[in-house]
C-alpha cells in the first residue's frame, strides 16, 4: 500500500444542502496555505502474517455513519465499503470489533444515533450475527470481547456518544483500546479527525495499520490523478468559493481544463462584471474568483463556466423557472441550475478527456426543476468511461447521491466514500488518521 503525494492530487466532495444555493449570509472561511508533502508507505493488513492476526482482538475503525429514516437505513455504501476488510479478518481467524460514529450527538447517548441498524445490516451483509455492544468503552466491551471466539464480529455502541472522542481524550482513548491486540483503521471518511478513535489508539496499539478501503481511496485517487491519462478534468461545484479556493488552485496547476458549477457560478461571473439578480453571491471573495480568472489564464488553462442558467423567482420546487443567458439574468430571479447549452459545451469540453474528477453537484438536483444540469454532468461522464474508457471519479457527499440518483454510478470507475478527508488531502493537509499507522 503506497501513500505518496496523495495529499496534492485526492479530491473530494464537500457536502452541499439544497439551502446552500439560497441567498443567505454565511461565514467566510479564509484561505488555507497549502504545502506539498510527502506521506510515507503505510502498512496495511496484508503486511500482517498468520500469526499476527489468528485469535488476536482486533479494533477496526469503520465509517458506518450511513443516512437514516427513523431506524432504516437509506443507503448502505458506507457498510457494504467496509465489509471486504472485515472478511480478511475474520478468515484469518481474529476476533473483530467494529467501532464508529454515527451522527453527532449533543450530550450524551441518543437512541436515534445508536448503531443497532447498522449492526444488523452489516450482519446480513457478512451472514452472521454482529452483536452490538451497547458500550463502546468499559467491562461490558471487555467481556463482550473476551468471550467472543474467533470469526466473531462485534460492534461497538457510538463512539460520539462520549464527547472525549472528538477531543481525543488520553483517558478516554486509553480505555477504548484496554481489551483489544491491534488497530485496524478503514474509515477514510473520518481519518482527517484527530480523535480518539482514528488517531488516538495508535498510542496504545502496535500494529496499528491500514484496511483495503482506506488503501484503495488514496491509491486510488492519487494512482488516477498522479499517473492519469491526458487530457484531465475537473468539475467543481457547490456553493461557496470561500471552501472551495484551495480546491480550485491546487486543480487548475494539475487539470487541463475545470468546470465551475452551483452556487459558487454567480460569484465569478460578477467577477466578471454581470448582474446575477438574487443569486448566491461571496462578495467577499470576488476578488479571489478574479485571481483564479488570472490565474488559468496566465497557465493557459480552460475555466468553463456556463453560457445559460435556469433562473427562478423563489428558491422552491414550484417556482417559476425561465432559461437564460448568463448575461441576462433578470433582476429579482436566482440561478439554480445550468441551462441546457452549458451542458452541451460541457460535453465538448470533456470529450477528448482521458481522467475527469466530479466535485459537487451544478445545481439543487433535489428539485426536480433544477436536476437537469447535474443529471447531464453526470451522463457526460458515464458515457466517457463505458464508451471511450475514461477514468472518471465521483466525489463523496452530493456528488454521489446525484450519481446514484441518475442511475449511472455503476459507469463510473470510481465512488469516493470520502468527503472532508480527500479535501483537506488535495489542501495539503495530513490526515492524522493514516500519519498514525504504521511505517513499513
Amino acid at each position: 500500500m503506497k501513500f505518496i503525494n496523495a495529499a496534492l492530487f485526492a479530491l473530494a466532495a464537500s457536502t452541499t444542502s439544497v439551502a446552500a444555493f439560497a441567498p443567505a449570509a454565511f461565514g467566510v472561511r479564509a484561505p488555507v496555505s497549502t504545502f506539498d508533502f510527502e506521506l510515507e508507505a503505510k502498512k496495511s493488513i496484508e503486511d500482517l502474517s498468520d500469526a499476527e492476526l489468528k485469535g488476536k482482538k482486533v479494533l477496526i475503525r469503520c465509517d458506518v455513519n450511513v443516512p437514516l429514516d427513523g431506524k432504516t437505513i437509506t443507503d448502505d455504501t458506507r457498510i457494504r465499503s467496509s465489509i471486504p476488510t472485515i472478511e480478511y479478518l475474520k478468515g484469518k481467524g481474529a476476533i473483530v470489533s467494529v467501532c464508529s460514529h454515527l451522527g453527532r450527538p449533543k450530550d450524551g447517548p441518543e437512541d436515534k444515533f445508536s448503531l443497532g441498524p447498522c449492526a444488523e445490516r452489516m450482519g446480513e451483509l457478512l451472514g452472521q450475527e454482529v452483536t452490538l455492544v451497547g458500550d463502546c468503552i468499559g467491562d461490558d466491551v471487555k467481556s463482550a470481547v473476551d468471550s467472543a471466539k474467533e470469526g466473531d464480529v462485534l460492534m461497538l455502541e457510538n463512539t460520539r456518544f462520549y464527547k472525549e472522542e472528538t477531543k481525543n481524550d488520553p483517558g478516554f482513548v486509553e480505555k477504548l483500546a484496554a481489551p483489544f491486540d491491534l488497530y485496524v483503521n478503514d474509515a477514510f471518511g473520518t481519518a482527517h479527525r484527530a480523535h480518539a478513535s482514528t488517531e488516538g489508539v495508535t498510542k496504545y496499539l502496535s500494529p496499528s495499520v491500514g484496511g483495503f478501503l482506506l488503501a484503495k481511496e488514496l491509491e486510488y485517487l492519487d494512482g488516477a490523478v498522479t499517473n492519469g491519462k491526458k487530457p484531465m478534468a475537473a468539475i467543481v461545484g457547490g456553493s461557496k468559493v470561500s471552501s472551495k479556493i484551495t480546491v480550485l488552485e491546487a486543480l487548475l496547476d494539475k487539470c487541463d481544463k475545470v468546470i465551475i458549477g452551483g452556487g459558487m457560478v454567480f460569484t465569478f461571473l460578477k467577477a466578471k462584471g454581470l448582474g446575477v439578480g438574487t443569486s448566491l453571491v461571496e462578495d467577499d471573495f470576488i476578488d479571489t474568483a478574479k485571481a483564479v480568472i488570472a490565474k488559468a489564464e496566465k497557465l493557459g488553462k480552460e475555466l468553463i463556466l456556463p453560457v445559460d442558467i435556469i433562473v427562478a423567482d423563489k428558491f422552491d420546487a414550484d417556482a417559476e423557472t425561465q432559461v437564460v443567458a448568463v448575461d441576462a439574468i433578470p433582476d429579482g430571479w436566482m440561478g439554480l441550475d445550468n441551462g441546457p447549452e452549458s451542458t452541451k459545451a460541457q460535453k465538448e469540453a470533456l470529450a477528448d478527456c482521458q481522467t475527469v474528477i466530479m466535485n459537487g453537484p451544478m445545481g439543487v438536483f433535489e428539485m426536480e426543476k433544477f436536476n437537469k444540469g447535474t443529471f447531464g454532468i453526470v451522463d457526460i461522464l458515464a458515457d466517457l468511461s463505458k464508451d471511450k474508457g475514461a477514468i472518471t471519479i465521483i466525489g463523496g457527499g452530493d456528488s454521489v447521491a446525484a450519481t446514484e440518483q441518475s442511475g449511472r454510478a455503476g459507469d463510473m470507475s470510481h465512488i469516493s466514500t470520502g468527503g472532508g478527508a480527500s479535501l483537506e488531502l488535495l489542501e495539503g493537509k495530513v490526515l492524522p488518521g493514516v500519519a498514525a499507522l504504521d511505517e513499513k
